[in-house]
């Protein structure tokens, strides 16, 4: 298999994580080069549901290799509590199988309790974060203030910086009338975490370029979406990550050279969760779906907005990423839907737009243009073992997606378990 970055093309919750442990069979080595536990990658295996936050999908495959990169921000506490949950399914987690790179920055109690401070104080204005403490961790790395994992090599200077940054955050959030920290709890959750984490640790470039060496494949699995990336996404309604395809590169240490393939990942409609604007989003959709006891966060447990496909969207996305190929999830939510709509261009003041416009505030004026397309009906898409077994009219829906979208459609997903993944062409 050649060497594949995995992108969401929409806001995230695309379904990456299903298309990530289905293409792991073909690869040897799966990376994460960003975002931090603010990611929610739920995959079905044999009927067992796998959450994970921040390590890769491929842990499931035990034969295959994990990675966790040098762009990631890695909650210590967090990742010890995700491994002890997958242990607790029969998952096996080993330094054999996982590394974790020296240079990954972490996320610490007083980054979780800024970053939820800030939101608070934002009142309408809330941006809708997670409340992980990405963004203060990212904010650190910027203004080289933060901790890294390679900074364990250097207990006493880690001891004294810690304690100048709990002092430094104690000063905001007495200010703000909050509780706080206390250095003592701080530095002992730090350090059981840390410790079980430490033999794990590596130089994982290097790492990774040994790997290529040898001939191994390797899969890049990107969390968040294209329109959380924090250059081209619907700024500030963003993540603090660049999620598209570049950030695997930079946030794993593997040149652009070695990428031979970059497969964006939509669903065959729109969701996004927290606050920014949304052109398509569609109340009676969106209730639709949850009432089927879809769309609900597999990190926060929000209900997921939801509308219909947004080809503007798609179809840039897979420009800005140089996408190779698309894979649709979810067609199965369309099941049953008489008729479909996909919006084609955005009306802003006039003036028709087929690419996203860089301020929120235009988007937020902006109306979709809409072509509608007849749905299915009772013939459903569940259950479908080929492309060739779906229904005609979603077979031509699909190939109008990829139409609009300028990018072929590589695989469809029909349902959750990774046997409801159908091949294209």
């Amino acid at each position: 298999m050649s060497n594949t970055i995995i992108v969401g093309a929409q806001w995230g919750d695309e379904g990456k994580g299903k298309i990530v442990d289905y293409l792991t069979e073909g690869a040897d080595v799966v990376v994460r080069a960003q975002g931090g536990n603010n990611a929610g990658h739920t995959v079905i295996q044999g009927g067992e549901k796998y959450v994970l936050h921040l390590i890769p999908s491929g842990i499931l495959w035990p034969e295959k290799r994990c990675v966790i990169g040098n762009g990631v921000v890695i909650d210590p506490a967090a990742l010890v509590a995700e491994f002890d949950t997958l242990a607790a399914q029969g998952v096996s987690i080993t330094p054999d199988n996982l590394s974790i790179s020296d240079r990954a920055h972490l996320t610490l109690p007083y980054h979780r309790m800024l970053d939820a401070h800030r939101e608070s104080g934002r009142g309408g204005g809330k941006i809708g974060t997670t409340g992980r403490g990405i963004g203060p961790t990212y904010a650190d790395k910027i203004e080289r203030s933060g901790f890294r994992l390679a900074d364990l090599d250097d207990p006493v200077g880690l001891a004294e910086k810690l304690a100048a940054k709990v002092e430094e955050a104690n000063l905001i959030l007495d200010a703000a009338g909050v509780e706080p920290l206390d250095l003592a709890e701080v530095g002992a959750e730090f350090n059981e975490a840390t410790d079980r984490l430490a033999p794990y640790v590596r130089d994982t470039a290097s790492y990774l370029h040994g790997q290529l060496k040898e001939g191994r494949s390797l899969l890049f699995e990107g969390a968040q979406g294209t329109y959380l990336d924090i250059d081209h996404g619907t700024y500030p309604f963003v993540t603090s990550s660049n999620t598209t395809a570049g950030g695997a590169c930079t946030g794993s240490g593997v040149s652009p050279r070695h990428i031979d393939n970059v497969t964006a990942v939509a669903k065959a409609y729109t969701t996004r969760v927290g606050a920014g604007p949304f052109v398509t989003e569609n109340a009676e959709f969106s209730d639709r779906m949850h009432g089927m006891g879809r769309e609900f966060g597999a990190t926060t447990g929000r209900k997921r907005r939801c509308g219909w496909f947004d080809a503007v969207l798609v179809g840039h996305a897979c420009r800005l990423n140089g996408a190779d190929g698309l894979a649709v999830t979810n067609v199965d939510g369309l099941d049953g839907i008489d008729t479909i709509r996909i919006c084609t261009g955005y009306m802003l003041r006039g003036e028709t737009l087929v690419a996203p416009p860089a301020r929120c505030e235009d988007w937020e004026e902006c109306d979709p243009i809409y072509e509608e397309l007849p749905g299915w009906g009772d013939s459903p898409t569940a259950g479908a073992k080929d492309i060739g077994a779906l229904p005609a009219n979603a077979r031509a829906y699909l190939d109008r997606l990829a139409e609009l979208c300028e990018t072929p459609i590589t695989l469809v997903g029909v349902g959750p378990d990774r046997d409801e993944t159908l091949v294209c062409g």
